[in-house]
């Protein structure tokens, strides 16, 4: 296993740990996993695992929080568009995410998008902390998207392709606002869900979500059925 302690601390993410995890015998195959939307009050929580070639270099690859949406967005397309690149995503919804709680619905869409990639990697680099019952074995990095090229790579195409399903469901449920903030709990956004209760969408068990709708509720109750 790499050893963190030794690790470069350059600007940017690097290849360390994979080519560390290959010297010690990993196998060829190191994957990058990431999520994008655990903390936002609608929408899925999406996954991305991705296998970067051995060698790979991309001069303004990052952490995608670290990144504007149109660096962003330019990297993605490089990323799916080059054919050396593996990768594979999947998604959780919200009414999973309320049935599992967002740590379960996290980890379920890790554990998805390795078993969707077309070759099984012979370890995976996970974002964060450690992950139960994984398909593969794994280390798992804290601020692992600020270190390791691939789950750079994998917050990258992970956070692109939740973005670009929120801005669907602005076109599903224009009154709130979804392109802009994501479902993120912006002043917007919960000033909307306090006028008009929640969407299909929200994650109910999400307290900022439940409280205005039990208020939505009580309001409406309150004003009788002619409301």
């Amino acid at each position: 296993m790499p050893d963190a302690a030794h690790a470069p601390q350059p600007a940017r993410p690097h290849l360390f740990y994979e080519e560390r995890l290959r010297a010690a015998g990993a196998g060829p195959l190191i994957a990058g996993v990431d999520e994008a939307g655990r903390g936002p009050l609608a929408g899925p929580v999406v996954a991305a695992a991705v296998i970067l070639p051995e060698g790979y270099e991309h001069p303004v690859l990052n952490d995608s929080k670290k990144l504007s949406a149109g660096r962003r967005a330019a990297i993605h397309a490089e990323l799916i568009g080059d054919p050396r690149v593996v990768w594979a995503c999947a998604m959780v919804h919200a009414g999973d995410v309320d049935r599992l709680n967002i740590l379960r619905a996290t980890h379920a869409a890790m554990r998805q998008a390795i078993l969707g990639l077309p070759v099984r990697p012979s370890h995976a680099l996970i974002d964060g902390r450690p992950v139960r019952d994984f398909p593969v074995p794994t280390t798992a990095l804290v601020q692992g998207d600020g270190t390791s090229l691939s789950i750079a790579a994998a917050s990258v195409i992970a956070k692109v392709t939740r973005d670009r399903l929120m801005e669907d469901f602005d076109s599903r449920y224009p009154a709130y606002g979804f392109a802009r903030h994501k479902g993120y709990a912006t002043g917007q956004h919960l000033a909307i869900l306090a006028r008009d209760g929640p969407c299909p969408i929200h994650r109910f068990s999400f307290r900022p979500v439940a409280q205005p709708l039990l208020e939505f509720a009580e309001r409406h109750r309150a004003a009788g059925p002619e409301a």
